[in-house]
């Protein structure tokens, strides 16, 4: 049924069907990020192959959709390419690849330039937002049944889908919050198509909720007050007051009802959130930095101690874990943190990895789309525009949030997600602002 809405009937004329293929591409992105082991990968190199085979097959675009790129996207596309080069220079100048966990980390520094491809390519035949829905309707309840199989039948201490259990958090509670939005989005619709589905990424929104507490995973949850606040200011225009009211009750209902779900059965954040000032407690009163807190404390001290030896270029990939282990030789750090290849933050592991460069071009990466996102909600009163304008920053928000605590951006899935999902939020964001544009001009111009 669900290709049947992406792919209902054969291509016409009239039909682009490279953006049909495009649709069922963001479909099977966003379903499978987190549920099939390279999913992240394998669907972006696919998009990347239809893209080639799209470019020499020499198909022009389409007349409702104009190839042409504007100002907005070559900043993204600068952003891409500069944040990609900055990180191959550091491979070339230290002869090392970076490794995400179980070796899956394999071109990273690659990735974004992929990224910026599909951003043309996306940008030239743009995929339709049904792809965008149903891929947070699977991916989201996917990742709430996986998560409550692992922990409420198999009794798993934190589930993870066999990865890493903060990314998975993260990018499930990330679904969950993208679901919500766009259920609201549709909800401001005068008609719409599938009725059904409205209703459904409300579920989806609970069950990203759910697999995330599940999960076990703490930072992530720091910047859902925030994200609520957005969608409070996004939406406010849109629905009444009285709705509005009656979306937040909601929404930090079903909030209290996960944390008394995960309180009740000694499973979750809440647990976690015991544990971690514990552990704190025991780092600042004992000196105990062997526990889960204090580790990270330790890492982060070794990554303001590098950065200030090699502020500009930094230590490079692989050298910096050679440093970080002379300081554990040498007493000053615990020996447990030789067990991990980052240090726990995007920032301080970008700092002490690529220096100042490196923290400009990651600053870039988050800062520039946020703000092209930011630019178009604050621009519009269209709820539509709105909707997918305010995704997309959220996106860049969430993750900002997520790295503080944890490398996101150095692991396969958390890049692959950040790309993948905030990319696909400006394609259709550009798409819908050109519908709009069209459909705004008089008759002769159109």
């Amino acid at each position: 049924m669900i290709l049947s809405l992406i792919w209902p009937r054969p291509a016409t004329q009239g039909d682009d069907p490279w953006r049909r293929g495009n649709t069922l591409l963001l479909w099977a992105f966003v379903s499978l990020l987190i549920l099939v082991p390279w999913g992240y990968a394998a669907v972006p190199l696919a998009a990347g192959l239809l893209a080639l085979c799209g470019v020499l097959a020499r198909r022009g675009p389409t007349r409702q959709y104009p190839a042409l790129l504007d100002g907005e996207d070559w900043g993204w596309l600068l952003v891409l390419a500069t944040f990609a080069g900055l990180w191959c220079w550091d491979v070339a100048r230290t002869g090392q690849w970076p490794v995400a966990e179980h070796a899956r980390g394999w071109l990273m520094p690659l990735w974004p330039l992929l990224a910026a491809a599909l951003l043309i390519w996306l940008r030239r035949h743009p995929p339709s937002r049904i792809g965008w829905w149903l891929g947070l309707l699977v991916g989201g309840q996917g990742a709430g049944a996986i998560a409550m199989h692992e922990r409420f039948v198999l009794g798993a201490y934190r589930a993870d889908n066999g990865m890493n259990a903060i990314p998975f958090g993260n990018l499930a509670l990330l679904l969950g919050v993208l679901a919500l939005v766009a259920m609201l989005g549709r909800l401001s619709l005068s008609r719409r198509p599938f009725p059904w589905l409205t209703a459904a990424l409300g579920l989806t929104a609970v069950a990203g909720f759910a697999a995330s507490f599940l999960s076990g995973t703490r930072g992530g949850w720091v910047v859902v007050p925030l994200l609520a606040w957005m969608g409070f200011r996004a939406f406010r225009g849109v629905f009444s007051r009285r709705r509005m009211l009656m979306a937040a009750a909601g929404f930090w209902g079903l909030l209290a009802g996960l944390v008394a779900m995960t309180a009740l059965t000694d499973y979750g954040v809440s647990s976690r959130i015991e544990r971690a000032m514990d552990d704190a407690r025991d780092y600042v009163v004992e000196g105990d930095s062997g526990n889960s807190v204090g580790l990270r404390l330790e890492m982060w001290h070794a990554g303001g101690q590098l950065f200030l030896e090699k502020p500009l270029t930094g230590w490079g990939e692989g050298h910096l874990q050679a440093a970080r282990d002379a300081m554990v030789e040498a007493g000053v750090l615990h020996s447990g943190v030789s067990q991990f290849d980052q240090l726990h933050s995007d920032i301080i592991d970008t700092a002490a990895r690529r220096g100042v460069l490196g923290l400009l071009t990651l600053g870039a990466l988050y800062g520039v789309p946020a703000w092209l996102f930011a630019r178009h909600l604050h621009r519009s009163r269209d709820p539509q525009t709105r909707t997918l304008a305010l995704s997309g920053l959220m996106v860049a928000v969430a993750f900002v949030d997520f790295g503080l605590t944890q490398s996101m951006l150095r692991d396969a899935r958390g890049l692959s997600g950040y790309l993948g999902l905030s990319v696909a939020c400006w394609v259709l964001l550009k798409a819908h602002l050109v519908t709009l544009r069209l459909r705004e001009a008089p008759q002769g111009q159109a």
